[in-house]
């Protein structure tokens, strides 16, 4: 049993159990869905507007207060991602007095909270035993080693290990991949002893510079050292519902990921690879995921294809991050976040189809380090035939840290048309547009 499996047993449940009888008061007769966002979050706006679509009940959990918190009771809750128990005990109690239906998790670092206190209220979720494996990449090797389709070679370490040592265990060209940062922040392709020791060095900057978690997962300072897999990259975005996996979309990321970071650009939907390998990746991922224990709730998935081989990077029990989740539409007329809110309150979903037309976003890199003093050619890039939106996310001034050190992107392209290439097309010339001063 995981740490954090016992300590939910012994200190969220009981809490319950004292709960159960207590009175629940509704402020209506809508459901209600807590959904926990980062301070830091894109996502608040999209999943508010699908809440009142749906006429849901909305309460936000957050690593910050809530402004209106005071005003309007129910509305927010404050926690801790990093902090399982206490926040976990808050939410149930929170329960107690307003009844919750669904708990949704918008990013990482709150997946495995949103787990613990679902597992304990008896909603709809990802096992907690599931997340608390995926959300540490050493853990979730050690679950699929030896199973179809993984069988890449990796070594988990920590950073505190003797790099001689270390050095002695693997082989080249590797990845090396930190347990406790979240995207491509510290991922660096080593294809030599002299590239890893500087990838090792810079990965303890990262680290001590702090904005990574300190959770109970027990993770700061574990690494995982992988083999480097050739191919292109592509993701999977789903819904597991009971075991089967819901698609939502296969994306392509037509610039290659070659390293020696791993930086994400464009995804374009629907993929354009064959109809058999898109099966296969299906197949795939419904299978990972079902090792892993995650049944019910997003999963967001990354390969490497090569001819007819496919191997995981990754998978994650939540959808697609930022303002990604903008290229999916569905028939009948919805958003990816609605589909989540909806099956997080048992609803139906497989009837959703998309609405078939290519889309992709292009997410705009920070270039380098600096103040970021402005960004030009803005109305340009609007302009693009099939561009349909520009959204530059970092205000005027912000200090910025390109990949692998930080874990900020500049903004978002967002483009639609009726091929993929058309979509690739506009999205280049688009971001061709723009040009960013930084000092």
């Amino acid at each position: 049993m995981s740490p954090i499996m016992r300590l939910v047993q012994t200190h969220i449940r009981p809490v319950l159990n004292r709960s159960a009888t207590a009175k629940k008061t509704k402020t209506g007769t809508s459901q209600r869905v807590l959904i926990l966002l980062a301070k830091t979050t894109y996502r608040a706006k999209a999943f508010m507007e699908a809440g009142r679509k749906l006429g849901l009940e909305i309460s936000v959990g957050s690593n910050h207060q809530q402004s209106l918190s005071e005003v309007v009771p129910g509305s927010s809750l404050l926690l801790d991602p990093d902090d399982i128990i206490t926040s976990a005990k808050r939410i149930v109690e929170f329960h107690s007095r307003y009844e919750l239906s669904g708990v949704v998790a918008a990013e990482d670092d709150f997946a495995i909270l949103a787990a613990a206190a679902a597992e304990s209220i008896g909603l709809v979720q990802h096992s907690l035993k599931g997340v608390s494996v995926v959300r540490n990449k050493g853990l979730m090797r050690e679950k699929l080693a030896g199973k179809e389709g993984y069988t890449i070679w990796f070594q988990s370490c920590d950073l505190s290990e003797d790099i001689n040592s270390i050095l002695e265990k693997i082989r080249f060209p590797c990845v090396v991949k930190p347990t406790s940062l979240s995207g491509s922040r510290g991922v660096t392709r080593c294809n030599n002893s002299e590239e890893f020791m500087i990838a090792w060095t810079r990965l303890n900057k990262i680290l001590e510079s702090g904005g990574f978690g300190k959770g109970s997962d027990e993770s700061l300072g574990e690494v995982v050292i992988e083999e480097y897999l050739e191919g292109r990259e592509v993701a999977v975005e789903g819904i597991m519902d009971e075991g089967r996996l819901m698609l939502i979309g296969i994306l392509d990321k037509p610039d290659p990921m070659e390293g020696p970071f791993f930086e994400e650009t464009i995804l374009i939907t629907p993929s354009r690879l064959s109809a058999l390998l898109q099966k296969k990746l299906t197949e795939r991922t419904e299978q990972i995921a079902i090792n892993l224990g995650l049944e019910n709730g997003p999963i967001h998935a990354e390969f490497r294809v090569k001819a007819e081989e496919i191997n995981l990077l990754e998978i994650a029990p939540r959808s697609i991050g930022g303002y990604c989740s903008r290229i999916f539409r569905f028939h009948p007329e919805s958003t990816l976040e609605e589909l989540i809110l909806r099956h997080s309150l048992g609803r139906e979903v497989d009837h959703y189809r998309s609405q078939g037309e290519s889309e992709g976003v292009f997410m705009l890199p920070v270039p380098k380090e600096g103040k970021l003093h402005n960004v030009f050619g803005i109305e340009e890039a609007r302009s693009v035939k099939g561009i349909k939106d520009v959204e530059i996310t970092l205000p005027t001034g912000a200090q910025v840290l390109p990949l692998p050190d930080g874990n900020q992107y500049l903004g978002f392209l967002f483009a639609k048309g009726e091929t993929p290439e058309f979509v690739e097309s506009a999205l280049r010339e688009a971001s061709a547009s723009l040009s960013v001063e930084i000092q």
